[in-house]
């Protein structure tokens, strides 16, 4: 009995140890657990706090990035310069650096359309280089000048005629010598005869003519009376820019004079009418030579009596009452609107200087403003070159081709290195509309103040304009038209004579020597 009962004690010792031993490895395994997970969320080293690190961490990837995308566009930004704005800069008129190629490059010369040269180097026996113009005052708005400054082709393409394509070995031959290699040569889309008709044509008068062909943009003769001599500008320079000198021949006006258009004007009333009254075509208007609006008194041209005129009618006569009371009717925020479509006050698609044609009239104006502006009177000024780009869009079904003088770059032996091409620049009126004033302006020349155009061998089209611009009634002759003929390139012609006369009497005539010669068959 007594051993079974120290079996049965020896028994339950073991348990309690069993259970003891038990109780222990539980409770280190729980502490080992704890301090694993304390040490993953807590781990060593300076990081001692998680949120901190993360918002750390955050802000240096922000840093880096825009580090990133700020060299990235720097490199962006640099491959655009370099392929499209590098060549603007460094022909700019303001860049020194030119000087330094005209240190080592022989300027190159500039060639009309068909080859002439109208400019280029000579040089001395003893190096000494001077630019020639052959044919002196007749291009020298448009040719410029590359003395004192520069001007006209001269600063256009400034860059060009003063880098070398010629063959790299010549080239490099050349500078081990010490010579001067021979600059490029800017072929131009100038054409000697037309010039040479348009500059004679316009004879002794001051003025301005402009002829263009409205598919291509490419423009044909430039010239602007007064005018200078640009193989003597330099001698004559401080005598010209003195204070009572006449600095006004340096002024090219096809793009920086500023003329009351006159008649040349109805055309945009001409427009707006028909743009607000779908029914023109049923406009009827008894002409009785004079229009009383407010006490204020509008007359035609030399007192005429139209009589009874439809719209075209009284396009084609010029009819000041008619356009004076059509202009009563229009509501000026939309005729403020298309002027502005048809490049009032606005930039224009051009190389040279010039300035910004303007259109004044708004909701409010009197009805004296009103009939004024709307026969091209009052305050609206043009330049001769904006006519010449809308007569062009009208020409070319509303669309205007981006006007361009350059043709082409070669080397001095003749190859080619560039090429320009046509470029459409915007719409500026429908096809639609477009059409009709092409009807209206060819009934200028068949039945209206044109005559003199018509029954030729080529078909013209425009519109004539005087310009009133003192109180003594002197006025400025204007013509703003084209002529088409089959075959050949049509061509656009805008030529204002200064305090001539009449449009018909004056201004056509000069068109007509310059389309005669462009379509002629010689």
């Amino acid at each position: 009995m007594k051993r079974n009962l120290e079996e049965l004690e020896e028994r339950q010792r073991k348990k309690d140890v069993e259970r003891l031993l038990y109780e222990k490895q539980k409770r280190e395994k729980t502490k080992w657990k704890t301090t694993k997970t304390y040490e993953k969320r807590q781990p060593e080293g300076p990081a001692k706090n998680p949120v901190k690190n993360s918002i750390r961490n955050r802000e240096f990837a922000v840093v880096t990035y825009l580090f990133l995308a700020i060299f990235l566009g720097m490199i962006a930004y640099f491959t655009y310069f370099q392929v499209e704005k590098s060549e603007a800069f460094i022909n700019s008129s303001y860049n020194a650096r030119q000087d330094a190629f005209a240190d080592r490059i022989r300027r190159g010369d500039i060639l009309s359309a068909q080859g002439e040269v109208l400019a280029t180097t000579k040089t001395a026996a003893d190096g000494t280089e001077s630019r020639s113009y052959p044919y002196g005052r007749m291009f020298a708005h448009v040719v410029g000048f590359g003395t004192n400054g520069k001007s006209g082709i001269e600063s256009i393409d400034n860059f060009q005629l003063l880098r070398s394509h010629a063959f790299f070995l010549e080239k490099i031959w050349k500078e081990l010598q010490d010579k001067k290699n021979i600059g490029d040569t800017v072929v131009t889309t100038l054409e000697l005869d037309v010039q040479k008709a348009a500059y004679e044509a316009l004879g002794n008068h001051q003025g301005a003519v402009i002829a263009m062909q409205p598919a291509t943009g490419k423009i044909v003769a430039m010239v602007s009376k007064p005018d200078f001599d640009p193989n003597t500008i330099a001698s004559e320079w401080d005598s010209i820019t003195a204070e009572n000198g006449n600095s006004s021949v340096l002024l090219n006006r096809v793009t920086q004079g500023l003329y009351p258009p006159g008649s040349t004007f109805k055309i945009f009333t001409l427009l707006e009418y028909m743009k607000e009254h779908k029914n023109y075509q049923g406009y009827a208007y008894e002409c009785g030579g004079s229009l009383t609006e407010e006490g204020n008194v509008i007359h035609c041209f030399g007192n005429a009596v139209h009589g009874q005129e439809d719209l075209k009618a009284a396009f084609a006569h010029s009819c000041n009452t008619s356009f004076s009371s059509i202009g009563l009717s229009l509501n000026l925020d939309k005729f403020a609107r298309t002027n502005e479509k048809l490049l009032f006050d606005t930039e224009l698609p051009c190389e040279f200087p010039y300035k910004q044609s303007s259109f004044t009239l708004s909701k409010g104006a009197s009805s004296w403003e009103i009939m004024q502006t709307c026969i091209g009177q009052g305050k609206t000024l043009v330049t001769p070159y904006h006519l010449a780009l809308v007569m062009s869009a009208v020409n070319h079904n509303g669309i205007l081709m981006k006007p361009y003088i350059t043709d082409r770059i070669t080397n001095y032996e003749g190859t080619e290195v560039s090429v320009s091409e046509p470029q459409v620049y915007a719409e500026l009126l429908s096809a639609k509309k477009a059409k009709t004033l092409r009807k209206y302006l060819r009934e200028v020349v068949t039945n209206g103040t044109g005559t003199a155009l018509n029954n030729q061998k080529y078909t013209a089209a425009g519109k004539t304009g005087s310009a009133e611009f003192t109180s003594a009634k002197d006025s400025h002759a204007w013509f703003a038209g084209y002529a088409s003929k089959e075959g050949e390139e049509d061509l656009v012609v805008v030529v204002v004579v200064e305090g001539a006369g009449t449009g018909s009497a004056y201004a056509v005539p000069v068109a007509k020597a310059v389309f005669d010669v462009y379509f002629s068959e010689g």
